[in-house]
């Protein structure tokens, strides 16, 4: 039966689950290392946990089904999921990249995967001729969009374009918008690649990374590389993000109608000189966000007039707490200079307008009154 959104965030695609034959509505946590053999040459179809697990697997299937893909594979990180998918190219093998990307993914091209001798062009992808960078040894192009923290949105079925006419592998950091309100495979996309711990989880209580393909070429070569580096999401934590994903869908309503809220409010606070969210109808991304995208999401960026006042906010703040990472229930505001992208250089983040004048909220589900009463004061 082909359910709707909301229904495969509690079920997936199947609400009876071979593994599980006792009934139980949560489906439980196979907190095991490995997997008895009935005799030689039979299995359960479970060998050791760091190659399937039940509960992951569930989780997996879920997940597969949310974005529409082939497989999904559940890693114990984001970054742990991207590390291995970057073990798809060899050295001497070229990919764009897109500028405006979080600092983490920034830092595992610059300084682990350029040091295997990959190499890697660093365009915005919102507005720059991808084709000019092209080379023969091109292999990819891997982009988010929106984008973190700066929300410049890329033409998703555009870029899939290039890809296929190039013969190169198109991958898409989904994490800003979850599956709920963008589905990069539908697009044109190869892979995608999730923070779980953001939008998935939503609950800022444990850390999981997803890579979704659109082929079983991608999922043997993935799920290989998956068994040999060992980084796969262990049993507990795929119950709390399967946990989590029930409530996903009615989690991103209730956040994205606070974060237009905020927004507004921003618009007339006289100390933010610029708002950055693609729900604007001014944004150079709004005419794309709403073709490829059911909804602009609960992340936004704003300038406000000075370093001192964005200083003075971040030390203010009472409900709203100042803290890395995005997407749970709690609203969280950043400071991208200082934390998710105190790598990059000084250089690249002035290029892309990450000054000491830059905010990043991930709105939450409080009540927007007390939200917006907390920036007030804090302001």
């Amino acid at each position: 039966m082909d359910y709707k959104f909301t229904t495969k965030c509690i079920y997936g695609d199947n609400t009876n689950n071979t593994c599980e034959n006792t009934g139980a509505i949560s489906f439980p946590i196979y907190q095991t290392a490995t997997f008895a053999h009935p005799g030689l040459g039979s299995s359960t179809g479970y060998d050791y946990s760091r190659l399937q697990n039940p509960t992951r697997e569930q989780l997996e299937n879920v997940v597969c089904s949310l974005e529409n893909g082939f497989d999904a594979l559940a890693f114990s990180s984001g970054m742990a999921a991207i590390t291995a998918l970057m073990e798809l190219f060899h050295p001497g093998d070229h990919v764009i990249s897109g500028n405006d990307l979080y600092g983490g993914s920034i830092r595992l091209f610059n300084h682990i995967n350029r040091k295997n001798q990959i190499t890697f062009d660093f365009i915005d992808t919102s507005k720059d001729d991808i084709e000019k960078h092209i080379t023969p040894s091109t292999k990819a192009i891997f982009i988010e969009t929106p984008t973190n923290p700066m929300m410049n949105v890329t033409d998703i079925r555009k870029v899939a374009s290039i890809a296929r006419k190039h013969g190169l592998l198109f991958i898409v950091d989904n994490t800003f918008l979850s599956p709920y309100f963008q589905n990069p495979l539908d697009l044109g996309a190869d892979v995608v690649v999730h923070s779980g711990t953001k939008f998935m989880g939503g609950h800022n209580d444990t850390l999981a990374g997803f890579i979704v393909v659109n082929s079983k070429e991608l999922s043997e070569k993935l799920r290989f590389i998956f068994k040999t580096v060992g980084s796969g999401l262990a049993p507990f934590d795929s119950w709390l993000i399967l946990r989590g994903i029930k409530t996903l869908a009615i989690r991103l309503e209730r956040q994205q109608q606070n974060a237009f809220a905020i927004v507004q409010w921003l618009l007339t606070n006289e100390k933010v000189k610029n708002v950055y969210y693609p729900g604007l109808p001014d944004h150079p991304g709004y005419e794309i966000s709403k073709l490829q995208s059911s909804g602009f999401g609960s992340m936004l960026t704003f300038e406000v007039e000075s370093a001192d006042l964005a200083r003075h906010i971040l030390g203010s703040v009472k409900l709203i707490r100042f803290a890395e990472s995005l997407g749970g229930v709690e609203t969280l505001i950043t400071y991208p200079i200082t934390q998710t992208h105190a790598d990059v250089s000084d250089e690249d983040r002035e290029k892309n307008g990450i000054t000491e004048t830059i905010l990043r909220i991930s709105v939450g589900i409080e009540d927007i009154s007390d939200l917006i009463n907390d920036l007030a004061q804090a302001f």
